[in-house]
């Protein structure tokens, strides 16, 4: 049995995955944004400022700022989505409604 050993730096391996995330978050801005513009929508109809979203979801209020703005490629987990949907007290598919 021959055994082969392939050294790859870490820096390497970190390059890479921050290239692919880099690349996704371009692949899908546009997602983000409207994403991040229904946010403000449903906080807006609930009557809350950032500052009282951030408050109930235990986040910064720069956080809910980041997510909102247009000009900032800001990606959310599923947790996040589902956290500020629950806030919002709205289904998490109103979030991800893009028609």
């Amino acid at each position: 049995m021959v055994v082969y050993h392939i050294k790859i730096s870490s820096a390497s391996l970190y390059n890479k995955a921050t290239e692919e995330v880099i690349s996704t978050r371009e692949e899908f801005r546009e997602y983000y944004k409207m994403i991040g513009l229904k946010v403000a929508y449903y906080r807006k109809l609930k009557g809350y400022t950032q500052e009282q979203l951030a408050e109930r979801l235990g986040v910064d209020t720069s956080f809910i700022g980041q997510i909102e703005a247009v000009n900032i490629n800001k990606a959310i987990s599923l947790d996040t989505l589902f956290r500020i949907s629950k806030a919002l007290e709205i289904p998490p598919c109103k979030l991800l409604d893009f028609d």
